[in-house]
């Protein structure tokens, strides 16, 4: 190989070399910064191959696409001093690269710092609600008020927050206990409640009962005091018509109806023959 040859290849090795060292491509999900001896120089947002100073100035790529920032979950208390586990995560974007470089310099860094301020939002949110409010129909609104704290302080970062959302969100063990006890504290207390009305009713019915037995029996009594009085008195006009009839018929009629009360069996009496008593005994004239 001669010479000329030699330092031709020579010279297209270099311009290759120089060419690669020139160029650089910036892909469509990609924004680039251009950096001198770690200076920023020039911030590229448009895909396609571009060219810098070679050997002396270097490219940093980040992403241009929506990022998912998802920080460690995290113990925190409520306004009502429940404690619950929450996990929040994040979407977000860079839209400045020049402030992102200068800021934290890398996405891990970025996650690091902006994981901190994510959970610091969520835990200042939470602690001014209560459980009921996490899990209801005011959530919507604590998510907002997480998301314009955020936002805030995004823009020193260089990026913008598209979303922020709490994924799980549970009660603590010990909380969970606590809940349990007192739910079935209350459930004892509303039994306890309801057994106590029911013994009242039951009471209550038991009184009504007692009073309207007592005035069906006392009705009773009276109206069999009145059949009785008046059968007595029914009694007392027919013996008192029959008498007058046939006084002597009345008479036996008596000493019979004696007889009957007094022989009961078993019954022993020692009494004269002639005794009045027993004038029917001898005669059914009773002389």
């Amino acid at each position: 190989m001669s010479p000329r040859m030699v330092a031709g290849f020579v010279i297209v090795v270099g311009a290759l070399l120089l060419a690669s060292s020139a160029l650089f491509t910036v892909h469509q999900t990609q924004q680039a910064l251009v950096l001198q001896f770690g200076e920023p120089k020039s911030v590229i947002a448009e895909p396609g191959l571009h060219f810098k100073l070679p050997f002396i100035q270097d490219v940093y790529y980040y992403d241009s696409r929506v990022l998912d920032l998802d920080p460690p979950g995290q113990d925190m208390s409520l306004i009502d001093q429940r404690r619950i586990n929450v996990d929040s995560f994040a979407r977000y974007r860079i839209v400045d690269p020049l402030k992102f470089y200068q800021t934290v310099l890398t996405e891990t860094a970025f996650r690091d710092r902006f994981g901190n301020i994510l959970n610091g939002s969520v835990r200042d949110a939470l602690g001014r609600t209560d459980l009921a409010d996490v899990l209801g129909s005011k959530r919507q609104d604590v998510m907002h008020e997480i998301t314009l704290a955020v936002s805030r302080r995004a823009e020193e970062f260089g990026i913008k927050v598209v979303e922020v959302r709490i994924g799980r969100t549970e009660l603590t063990a010990d909380t969970t206990q606590a809940t349990y006890n007192r739910m079935r504290s209350d459930r004892m207390a509303e039994a306890a409640d309801f057994r106590g009305r029911g013994q009242e009713q039951k009471s209550r019915i038991e009184a009504d009962a007692d009073r309207e037995r007592t005035i069906i029996i006392a009705e009773a009594q009276k109206e069999s005091q009145t059949l009785l009085g008046t059968g007595e008195a029914e009694s007392r006009r027919i013996l008192n018509t029959a008498q007058g009839k046939d006084a002597e018929f009345y008479g036996f009629f008596r000493a019979m109806e004696a007889y009957r009360g007094a022989f009961g069996e078993g019954t022993t009496m020692v009494l004269s023959p002639n005794a009045e008593f027993f004038k029917y005994f001898n005669n059914m004239t009773g002389k």
